[in-house]
């Protein structure tokens, strides 16, 4: 019997010799002959989702700041922020002073802030504790992520390039069984790489017309929407100009958001990008580390919001950030806080409804030193998940249901 075609992509069947040069870019294409039927079945097409991971484990005491609470300054006599020294937010809390471009989004409604994300029985290795975030499954062996399992719910044939992955590597949570995430870090290395001697039979193939191989001719196919894609990230990326400050050039984050804002603009097909940003491992040093990686982010995190403002899709896109896990409540003797647990999780866009949700863990009941969770943090994912148009149980399983009054529908 004749092979598939997804057999064919699975097995990452080559032609000539392209076995070790071709595949990682077909791992990149779908199968694009479906996408006009899929997008018909949709709830939501027009939507998109950016996840971005703050890895290392940010600090959210001192990010959403209880500056009233006297457990709070006990527990860090050096690393306290004083009201003198944080933004306005809310109630008792106020915002860690390298975050003032948030704090804007934030007095606009544009930002809503969940306190005490977690889940039972955490634990506080950075490998075991991101793979739980990476998979929406604590304490359980699962070979695919969040949003790999949304993306196989919204689009079970596939779809052309329906998530984009900007990093070095596959990210675990974008990690499916239907879907092939485009990955790249820099746009303009987002190419063919593999043997040079196989470039000739790899012109030929998609030089060539179509065969009586049904195998080869998907090969081809995905080989030719593999290049096209190519083409279209690096002219969307290189052209793209934005008079809006995303400030400094330098983090990844910066280039990744301002990367994502050019691919909406061009009107990319994806409808869920994926980014990462680390640093957040303060173990030493905290104060200063902390507050440049925080201005980084939230000047990014603006600018990006801004921009899409500006082109006019601020509606359509809804932005979530997270870090595996925050840090013990007491301070250590380097001037950083050690690995904890519970911690915020952040929403941006135009479609949150703005402001601080969940309940803010008791400083004075600690579990060993640690926060208790208050929010399990795949309420929050399944809030996201159900704006994009997903049945977040499909991605995130029965018991956890959307967190309400987060989202507009």
């Amino acid at each position: 019997m004749s092979p598939t075609r997804r057999e064919v992509l699975r097995a990452g069947l080559g032609v000539a010799g392209l076995a070790a040069g071709v595949p990682p870019l077909f791992r990149r294409a779908a199968w694009a002959e479906t996408a006009a039927a899929l997008a018909g079945r949709e709830r939501h097409p027009e939507r998109i989702l950016v996840v971005v991971e703050l890895a290392g484990g940010n600090d959210g005491l001192n990010t959403v700041v209880p500056h009233r609470q006297d457990a709070y300054s006990r527990a860090r006599p050096s690393l306290r922020l004083t009201a003198d020294e944080t933004l306005p937010l809310e109630g008792d809390f106020r915002l860690h002073p390298g975050l003032a471009s948030v704090a804007a989004l934030y007095a606009r409604g544009r930002t809503a802030i969940v306190h005490g994300c977690g889940y039972a029985r955490p634990d506080r290795s950075h490998f075991t504790s991101m793979r739980y975030w990476h998979t929406a499954a604590p304490h359980r062996t699962e070979p695919l992520g969040f949003l790999g399992r949304t993306a196989d719910a919204l689009w079970p044939e596939g779809g052309e390039a329906r998530v984009v992955n900007l990093g070095q590597q596959e990210s675990p949570a974008v990690r499916s069984r239907h879907q092939a995430p485009i990955v790249f870090a820099d746009p303009a290395e987002y190419a063919r790489h593999g043997d040079p001697s196989a470039q000739e039979a790899y012109d030929q193939l998609l030089a060539q017309g179509g065969s009586r191989n049904d195998a080869v001719d998907f090969v081809r196919q995905l080989a030719r929407t593999a290049r096209d894609t190519q083409r279209q990230v690096q002219d969307a990326t290189a052209r793209y100009t934005s008079p809006v400050s995303y400030g400094v050039p330098f983090p990844t984050i910066t280039r990744d958001l301002k990367n994502v804002a050019a691919l909406l603009a061009a009107g990319f097909p994806a409808r869920v990008y994926y980014l990462s940003f680390s640093g957040f491992d303060t173990h030493a040093d905290q104060l200063g580390r902390q507050n440049l990686l925080l201005q980084y982010f939230g000047d990014a995190m603006a600018g990006f919001q801004n921009d899409l403002e500006r082109i006019g899709l601020d509606d359509r896109v809804l932005t979530m950030a997270f870090t595996e896990f925050g840090r013990r409540v007491a301070e250590n003797e380097s001037g950083g806080t050690d690995h904890g647990t519970a911690t915020p999780v952040w929403l941006f866009g135009a479609n949150v409804v703005g402001g601080l949700h969940g309940r803010f863990p008791d400083l004075e009941d600690l579990d060993d030193g640690d926060l208790r969770f208050t929010t399990d943090f795949r309420r929050v994912y399944g809030a996201a998940l159900q704006w994009l148009g997903a049945d977040a149980a499909a991605a995130l399983g029965p018991g956890h249901p959307p967190l309400g009054g987060l989202v507009r529908a």
